[in-house]
């Protein structure tokens, strides 16, 4: 059997695409199947190290940027778009696989296409309220439509749909809780509060935090990921801030949180402040109390509205962007914290909106679909 796997350039497409491989390989074992042979068709691979090591066949696609504004950019990008559908249209002809994954994206567009227009069955997976334009456009060629909020069903054809929840790989499902302290250099007793704006960072939620850390760090202490381009501006500004604190060692700045700190993060953390994309699924899975803070503009709203389906578990709060404070901040980080009781169902109602085995069952149902395609 062959497996082409697509979607756009962000690891909220891709992680979820490789959770679902690692749960292919793993029903291949369990039932003496034949070996599956697994593509990734993009304009780049994302990480080619994860690709390697999951044994994922990495074949390059051409895809123009589609923008919102007017640019000279554009015309061209529509003649290398035109390029990548006929490319991608060849490359997916030259695999000829039993069924296509894709993650959504403009990006994955061209594979989707070439896949209908080869009869090829597709497979989408939504992990937004909101789906984005990709999405929609796929779903009208797609066999089974995942869904990581059952929500998102209302824009889909319900005879398609099943929510599965978002695919999590295995490692960061395995927080690490034996010696963080010490290889973080954190103080065991203190309470860890830990901060993603995403790989890129935030800067709302950076300037925020940065306001607080003087008053924060007399009670907690503090991992914050601030993006590799906001880090050398937030640690030296950090420096200042804290410059007449005793308890300044207790703030932890890093550029980016690789799979083993966040799985040690998952492992110490009393409570996470992130933003309303895929980490979501990953902190309810480690079923920590969290503080979520929407981007104001994302497409549809989406991330406001992710966030607000997840809060109803009871395992989030959320603070819309426009009222982001320091004060309002610290209050609702001291009350959460400084309340066993609220501590305890907010780690319930995390768990209970995990999903778990949302790769096992979407990785099932492509397997399903790949042996019909076959005989």
């Amino acid at each position: 059997m062959k497996i082409v796997l697509a979607g756009g350039g962000s690891g909220g497409h891709f992680y979820p695409l490789i959770a679902i491989t690692q749960s292919i390989r793993d029903i291949v074992k369990e039932k003496n199947l034949l070996q599956v042979k697994i593509y990734y068709l993009a304009p780049a691979p994302y990480n080619a190290g994860v690709l390697f090591d999951n044994e994922i066949e990495f074949r390059k696609i051409h895809v123009g940027k589609i923008r919102r504004y007017f640019s000279i950019r554009n015309v061209f990008d529509i003649i290398i778009s035109i390029y990548g559908f006929i490319e991608a249209f060849f490359k997916v002809f030259s695999i000829y696989p039993d069924v296509v994954v894709s993650k959504g994206g403009f990006m994955s567009l061209p594979v989707v296409f070439a896949a209908h227009i080869l009869r090829i069955p597709i497979v989408i997976h939504e992990n937004d309220s909101v789906p984005g334009r990709a999405n929609k456009l796929a779903s009208k060629y797609a066999t089974k439509i995942a869904l990581s909020y059952a929500e998102a069903g209302e824009y889909f054809d319900p005879k398609k749909i099943a929510w599965t929840g978002n695919p999590l790989r295995k490692e960061i499902l395995t927080p690490i809780h034996e010696g963080v302290f010490e290889y973080m250099k954190l103080e065991p007793g203190i309470p860890v509060i830990t901060v993603m704006g995403g790989s890129l960072g935030a800067k709302t939620i950076n300037e925020t935090l940065l306001n607080a850390l003087p008053e924060l760090v007399t009670k907690y202490q503090i991992i914050h990921q601030t993006g590799k381009l906001n880090f050398k501006e937030v640690s030296s500004t950090a420096q200042v801030v804290l410059e007449k604190s005793i308890a300044k060692e207790r703030y932890h700045p890093f550029d980016y949180l690789n799979e083993l700190s966040l799985r040690m993060v998952a492992g110490i953390s009393d409570i996470i402040i992130t933003r309303g994309g895929s980490t979501i699924f990953e902190i309810a899975a480690w079923g920590t109390p969290s503080i979520i803070i929407p981007i104001t503009d994302s497409n549809g709203d989406h991330q406001r509205k992710n966030s607000y389906n997840y809060a109803r578990s009871g395992g989030a709060i959320v603070i819309d962007e426009n009222n982001l404070t320091s004060e309002i901040l610290v209050t609702e980080i001291k009350d959460i914290l400084e309340n066993p009781e609220r501590m305890k169902k907010m780690k319930e109602g995390a768990l209970s909106f995990a999903k778990t085995d949302a790769s096992y069952k979407i990785a099932q149902a492509v397997m399903d679909i790949g042996m019909e395609h076959e005989k």
